[in-house]
């Protein structure tokens, strides 16, 4: 019995305390495209990534050449001619595919100049969310952007522009 009253009497703090918790969100998109930094870093990082996908287009566009010229010339061609255009075809084949992992890779440059250019601000961003967090008392904020599994959101507790304020930005 006495048990039974102890688990109800810690049901009973345990959603007590959970009530009294306060929670709000922030759209983390919203604050991201009201600074003009990362708007900047993300522009330089587009224009990269299209210079690096025309290259290794290029690249294969290359390739397919190779490819459609040996086979239009392969029955003049001899046995040992047309393994020695096959293994040219095979290594500019690899030699794209090393360049495409060079730039897109997990640890490609593109990943590498992202890290350098948005992570800063992208820790700022966290930094300030913690600082309201803390200053606010909040149990828990969440994040509405990337398509978070909040239903709906009161937007009385949205954040996001106090985020921007703390880092200098006015809306």
């Amino acid at each position: 019995m006495k048990k039974t009253g102890l688990i109800i009497l810690l049901s009973v703090l345990v959603t007590a305390m959970a009530v009294a918790q306060k929670y709000a969100f922030v759209d983390s998109e919203y604050i991201r495209k009201n600074i003009p930094a990362f708007t900047t870093a993300q522009e330089q990082l587009d224009k990269l990534s299209k210079q690096w996908e025309k290259e290794v287009a290029d690249g294969y566009a290359v390739v397919e050449q190779m490819y459609k010229s040996y086979q239009s010339e392969a029955v003049l061609l001899s046995q040992d001619m047309k393994a020695k255009r096959e293994e040219a075809i095979i290594n500019k084949e690899k030699e794209m595919k090393a360049l495409q992992n060079k730039y897109f890779g997990m640890e490609g440059d593109l990943f590498k100049k992202r890290e350098e250019l948005v992570k800063p601000i992208q820790d700022e961003i966290l930094k300030a969310i913690k600082e309201i967090a803390v200053d606010g008392s909040y149990a828990v904020i969440f994040d509405t952007a990337a398509g978070g599994n909040i239903l709906f959101a009161n937007p009385k507790f949205d954040l996001s522009d106090q985020v921007l304020e703390k880092l200098g930005y006015k809306n």
